[in-house]
């Protein structure tokens, strides 16, 4: 798993089983971090992520490339 993000996105690389879809695993990571950060920082009533999302799948790419894009990302100032 490798991680990096911003105010409108995130960057997520994650290996995950075959039998689990990509819509499935978008909602269980937006319903996890929403429970977890309306916890940590009592954010209730607020919508926290975009109901849509983008995948792409990295076929090619070695798994240390793809750590390094995400980490190289900008981060806001």
């Amino acid at each position: 798993l490798e991680f990096n993000g911003e105010p409108d996105h995130v960057h997520l690389l994650i290996e995950h089983s075959p039998a689990t879809s990509v819509s499935q695993l978008a909602a269980q990571v937006k319903g996890v971090t929403s429970r977890v950060l309306r916890k940590e920082f009592g954010l209730q009533g607020m919508h926290l992520w975009n109901p849509s999302y983008f995948a792409v799948s990295a076929g090619g790419a070695s798994i240390e490339t793809l750590r390094e894009y995400i980490k190289s990302q900008d981060t806001p100032d």
